[in-house]
């Protein structure tokens, strides 16, 4: 059995369809996949089919839940300048995060629309593949340790651009509650209610709600998919963005064919093109 046909088993017993991602990713991730549970690919399409939990476990496994608070910090830095002070005069802001792993890029964004002053008027949802990060995600705790320094790196950029930023800096202590002696980072309870999180792949099935979005955070997501996948995947962002919404993707991921001639470029991030500016 091959990789790709084993992915055809996979998408026939499951909900799950890993069959238009990279070969490259896949075939490395079920590779350690294999490694670790000391299997075939021949045993593991009969635990696959007659073991949902452990299929559940396999989405975890295989997917990437690479995420941190304010990763690539230049990028926020840009993005609160760029886009949130342009639609800051709207009366609501929607927001989706595709892909949105254990919730570090939600709360991130939550923070900056809270220090903005525009939290209030702001809904936020969030989906993802894997259930076992979105019940990280709606907890909202995590290892200081292993959290501070991205966090803190964030803060002394905004501090060396104060003279030019809407933010001049951020307070620890109004955004988190610390525990470092139980090595502990949880986002302030005010934040844990508001995102909207949901278990969703982008892969298949229409999305889990009917909303139209002024900005969609897709990070990090399309490098792991063929171009084709890519393609049908930006359709659904451009369909679901409002009129000059933004689309925000990794510092690695681009559009691709027809989309090329539907955003156009605003510094880091991709704008609807039915306007070249933002409409209020």
């Amino acid at each position: 059995m091959t990789y790709k046909e084993y992915l055809l088993e996979l998408k026939k017993y499951s909900p799950y369809d890993f069959s238009e991602y990279s070969d490259n990713s896949i075939q490395r991730r079920l590779q350690k996949v294999l490694d670790e549970y000391k299997m075939t690919l021949e045993e593991l399409r009969e635990r696959t089919i007659n073991d949902n939990l452990f299929v559940e476990q396999l989405v975890n496994d295989i997917t990437v839940n690479t995420t941190d608070f304010f990763r690539d910090a230049d990028i926020w830095l840009e993005y609160v300048e760029t886009v949130l002070n342009k639609l800051s005069a709207r009366q609501q802001i929607k927001i989706w995060h595709a892909g949105s792993s254990t919730g570090k890029e939600v709360y991130s964004n939550l923070i900056l629309l809270d220090e903005l002053g525009i939290l209030k008027k702001t809904q936020v949802f969030a989906t993802d593949i894997n259930q076992q990060v979105l019940k990280e995600a709606t907890q909202g705790t995590y290892r200081y340790s292993n959290n501070i320094k991205s966090i803190e790196t964030y803060i002394k950029i905004l501090e060396a651009n104060k003279d030019n930023s809407s933010i001049k800096s951020i307070n620890l202590e109004k955004h988190f509650n610390i525990n470092i002696a139980n090595d502990q980072l949880k986002v302030n309870n005010k934040y844990l209610s508001l995102p909207i999180f949901k278990k969703h792949d982008l892969v298949q099935g229409a999305i889990p709600f009917e909303e139209k979005f002024d900005i969609i955070f897709c990070r990090n997501v399309l490098i792991y998919f063929n171009t084709s996948l890519q393609t049908r995947i930006l359709k659904i962002f451009h369909d679901h963005l409002n009129t000059s919404g933004v689309l925000i993707l990794g510092n690695h991921e681009g559009l691709t064919g027809f989309f090329k001639t539907r955003f156009n470029r605003l510094g880091s991030f991709f704008v609807k093109s039915n306007s070249f500016h933002f409409k209020y």
